[in-house]
């Protein structure tokens, strides 16, 4: 009984957050990202003029209905993840892309920032032939450019999606003094301005 109420709310979070799964209207698509802390990488795409919904949640491993403590113990095999739902419209999948490499340090595939271990790793999921290809054009770009001296990110088929709880969803706005703590104690924004010369 009690997984029945579990998988229950789970599809009534889902109604509340389309990214979660699917994208409810056709002329949307959905993309899939993961680079360490979810708070960050969420916040960064909800600035996008585009980008239509974003769900943080937890994807690419084994354990049905991870639990946040679950996952960031490193038990699980899953990663901390963005679904990005957008207008092809407006933004394309190459500027979610390039957007996306500037938020991550391509050079670590134990974490990012000060966040360790493979939940923490970036791995771009691609959700069809076409954002497949993308995004090894885009990895291989980089790699040719020798602008680093290694890019570890990872391209992997997507995999069941599972949204995180809702206290974790948009952080940085339910929480904005905390997320904005947590962001300036991990370092981001000071490795990400070394590697991109980004403000």
């Amino acid at each position: 009984m009690h997984r029945f109420w579990k998988v229950l709310s789970f599809a009534f979070f889902c109604c509340l957050f389309p990214a979660c799964g699917q994208a409810t209207d056709k002329k949307l698509e959905i993309a899939t990202f993961a680079g360490g802390c979810f708070w960050c990488v969420q916040h960064d795409f909800n600035q996008m003029d585009g980008v239509m919904s974003t769900t943080v949640g937890y994807t690419g491993g084994h354990k049905l209905d991870p639990t946040y403590r679950e996952v960031s113990s490193g038990i699980t095999g899953h990663l901390e993840a963005v679904q990005v739902v957008y207008n092809p419209q407006r933004i394309s999948y190459e500027e979610l892309l390039d957007a996306y490499w500037k938020m991550i340090d391509p050079t670590r595939d134990d974490g990012q920032f000060e966040d360790y271990g493979p939940q923490y790793r970036p791995v771009i999921f691609y959700h069809n032939l076409s954002q497949k290809q993308a995004a090894e054009r885009s990895k291989q770009a980089f790699v040719h450019s020798k602008q680093f001296p290694q890019v570890l990110v990872q391209i992997l088929p997507e995999a069941t999606f599972y949204a995180a709880e809702e206290h974790h969803q948009n952080y940085s706005k339910t929480h904005p003094i905390r997320y904005k703590f947590y962001r300036y104690r991990c370092g981001r924004d000071k490795r990400l301005k070394a590697l991109w010369d980004v403000a």
